[in-house]
């Protein structure tokens, strides 16, 4: 059992809950009493801003905040501004009406670890507070064990557990449209991730980037450059205005001067069109029924983080029935043999010819079998990561 499990196990969770409806706490305490009796989880209760920082202050550590954006003396939003002068070392999760992206977006942006909408769906909520608790229990052991690295191994393996920490295991389902995705860390770490993002209505937000460098260094810019990304992805359908976004802020403060390359995608489960940017990432190939397959036009993005103010610009296509949408990391492409030629994108091409994929999943696992079975025992020098979205129904 790793250390980050056995803090999940030696006292319960403690939840600060910040919200002014007075049944919240009722239906909270209902809904989650058999945690609360198995010693799991143990909840606090305020009202607003003000009681929360009281809580923060005289009742905590906590380990996650569940706020309301608005409330009376002092809202969501303030209150995360606040958050991190008392306990910085605490997961926040923002709750909210959909129709409050904005400010859902500048939580977000001022610290926020993920959201949830309101009517609360109970399951999403649970599979929303089990990341955030993960993550805060990776981050704390690599907190912990920082002072005690005296190799680079143990660097690369406390790095590659906060970065898988985040990446979506659960993916959303949309009326004829199945996602599901994967990486294959390197025993180098470096800073793929992936992100599936539910936005309104039939609309669905796809992302993968690859983060500059190794290490923990790398780790951190990739959760930094997540987070970011989702929250500008809240309420807008412009994957461009995304990019932008999110470049503007990592290029504002990167005294590291790293970069991350970004494709982020909104597909429309309804119409199929597939809108998308690139922040200097590889180009998505569309595999179609028969097997053929296509490479997407280009945009000629940038890398985030390299120059402030770049305007991205978005393409769109329209998928067929059957179609699958492959997003990929140069870890496929430039996968290695023991003679040193590379996988490549003509062999991910040829992958499906005559034998297209039945689903996400099958397509994304066959894309790691083939840079498997390619790679032999070659060393394994860069993050694999895979994301595959088909449009099925009929056509």
């Amino acid at each position: 059992m790793s250390r980050a499990d056995k803090v999940r196990f030696t006292r319960p969770h403690r939840i600060l809950v910040v919200d002014d409806e007075p049944d919240l706490e009722r239906l909270m305490r209902q809904r989650m009493r058999r945690d609360v009796r198995k010693g799991r989880f143990h909840l606090t209760f305020a009202q607003n801003g003000v009681e929360a920082l009281d809580c923060l202050r005289s009742d905590g550590p906590f380990d996650m905040v569940l706020s309301d954006i608005n409330m009376p003396q002092m809202d969501g939003l303030t209150l995360l501004q606040q958050i991190p002068s008392v306990d910085p070392d605490v997961r926040a999760v923002i709750v909210s009406a959909y129709g409050d992206m904005r400010n859902i977006r500048t939580a977000m942006n001022r610290g926020a670890f993920d959201f949830v909408t309101k009517p609360i769906d109970f399951r999403d909520l649970r599979v929303t507070i089990d990341r955030s608790l993960k993550n805060l229990a990776q981050w704390r052991e690599a907190l912990a064990s920082r002072d005690r690295l005296v190799a680079l191994e143990n660097e690369l393996s406390v790095a590659r557990r906060m970065q898988r920490s985040i990446l979506p295991t659960m993916f959303p389902k949309k009326r004829n449209c199945e996602v599901f995705a994967s990486m294959q860390a390197a025993r180098a770490v470096g800073g793929d991730f992936y992100d599936v993002v539910s936005l309104e209505d039939e609309f669905v937000g796809l992302a993968i980037a690859d983060v500059s460098g190794k290490g923990v260094p790398a780790a951190l810019f990739m959760m930094s450059s997540r987070t970011l990304l989702k929250g500008a992805a809240i309420g807008t359908l412009d994957p461009a205005a995304v990019l932008t976004e999110t470049n503007n802020i990592l290029s504002d403060d990167n005294a590291s001067m790293m970069f991350v390359t970004v494709l982020y995608a909104i597909y429309n489960a309804e119409t199929g069109r597939f809108l998308y940017a690139s922040g200097g990432h590889d180009t998505p190939l569309v595999v179609h029924p028969d097997g053929s397959s296509t490479l997407l036009s280009r945009t000629n993005g940038v890398a985030l983080g390299v120059i402030p103010e770049f305007e991205y610009v978005a393409e769109s296509v329209l998928l067929n029935p059957g179609d699958t949408v492959l997003l990929y990391t140069d870890g496929v492409t430039e996968a290695q043999n023991a003679e040193g030629e590379q996988f490549g994108l003509g062999r991910l091409s040829r992958l499906f010819d005559g034998a297209p994929p039945r689903g996400a999943q099958e397509a994304t696992e066959r894309v790691f079998n083939a840079v498997k079975a390619f790679a032999g025992d070659a060393e394994q020098f860069d993050d694999i990561t895979c994301l595959a979205m088909q449009r099925t129904g009929k056509p």
